[in-house]
């Protein structure tokens, strides 16, 4: 197989590229290179046999459709998104743009060269488009959602994912463009940009810097190890039914303050200081529209494909941790490139793009 990623440098996109060269799959990245890319995510990839990368953006037409034929890719995963909700609030109008736009690019062109396909390769072709839980906007105290669960985004990034679901859909029932989605719970792990949760309070944690947490940290996301969620996106590729969704989460449910407080120990034993790091936190105001909990019910996935999370939360925190200790030079470039660590999503700049 020759599968084309896009946004294959980024956070989630580098570790199914990893995964699946692991596995003898072929790769073309295609990928714009934004702020949040990093071609360091997969460094020794790059030079192995079957990867290629190809510079563009998924709102360029042209771009894809040179991309297609150049390369003629048996499947397409579709992963570019701006994705940080922070930064959505601040400047909706470049998620309007990648999430919504870009996806109706790629879609087009995904058509007309599967329209292109004869025989096996045409029977064969899938395109996997990956979302998020965000687009079914916030639970209470109980429940899960499911993949008949109803859309209901709250944020500018969540609108603008659920509006992608909706093309994605759209073009599979009136135009037969044979479709996969697939909506995850909240990715951690290696090789996470700087600017989300969990390596926000690591690299706190390690600088000895005031530790953010938002509101009163009773916020509750299921998290789920990105290598897990890469495994289980590829095994979607390769297995899931046409037309369907599925939704992956880790069943790790935890809230915003006892992850922090978990992290905080690990730290304690990594990175020991002369006081414990939970000393570090401070709660700060909180961001608008912020959904209180997320929960996702995988028991599609487990019945249909017998896909199950391999790693719990403390592994992958424990993982996590050291990781981003063992591999400053990796974040460390990344501030060089001047991406700091300013609080976003403040709404200061009353919804202007960016």
């Amino acid at each position: 197989m020759k599968l084309m990623v896009t946004g294959g440098a980024g956070f989630i996109g580098s570790a199914v590229i990893r995964s699946a060269m692991d596995d003898g799959i072929e790769i073309v990245n295609f990928d714009k290179l934004t702020y949040a890319a990093n071609l360091e995510n997969l460094k020794g990839f790059e030079e192995r046999a079957g990867y290629s990368f190809f510079q563009a953006d998924i709102c360029d037409g042209e771009a894809v459709h040179d991309a297609l034929e150049r390369y003629r890719p048996d499947a397409i995963m579709h992963l570019a998104a701006e994705s940080h909700v922070d930064r959505s609030i601040d400047g909706p109008g470049a998620f309007i743009e990648t999430n919504i736009v870009g996806t109706y690019t790629l879609l087009n062109e995904a058509r007309r060269y599967h329209d292109r396909l004869t025989g096996a390769r045409k029977d064969q072709f899938r395109f996997h488009h990956v979302s998020t839980d965000e687009v079914y906007g916030a639970l209470g105290a109980e429940g899960l959602f499911t993949e008949e669960t109803p859309y209901k985004p709250n944020s500018p990034y969540s609108a603008s994912k659920a509006s992608s679901d909706f093309l994605v859909r759209a073009w599979c029932e009136t135009f037969g463009l044979p479709v996969v989605t697939s909506n995850c719970s909240n990715n951690y792990g290696p090789y996470q940009f700087p600017e989300k949760l969990i390596p926000v309070v690591v690299l706190a944690a390690l600088e000895g810097r005031t530790i953010p947490v938002y509101g009163a940290g009773e916020n509750i996301r299921d998290w789920l190890y990105v290598e897990d969620h890469a495994e289980a996106l590829l095994l979607v590729l390769e297995k899931g039914k046409l037309g369907e969704t599925y939704n992956i989460g880790g069943n790790n449910e935890r809230r915003n303050i006892d992850l922090v407080h978990t992290i905080c120990g690990l730290m304690d034993d990594l990175s020991p200081k002369n006081s414990s790091h939970q000393e570090l936190i401070e709660f700060v105001s909180d961001r608008p529209g912020h959904d209180l909990r997320y929960a996702i019910d995988a028991t599609k996935i487990e019945r249909e494909l017998d896909w199950t999370p391999r790693v719990n939360v403390e592994e992958g925190l424990g993982r996590t941790v050291q990781w981003y200790l063992d591999n400053q030079w990796w974040w460390k470039n990344i501030r060089a490139r001047g991406h700091g660590d300013e609080r976003l999503g403040l709404n200061n700049k009353n919804g202007a793009a960016s």
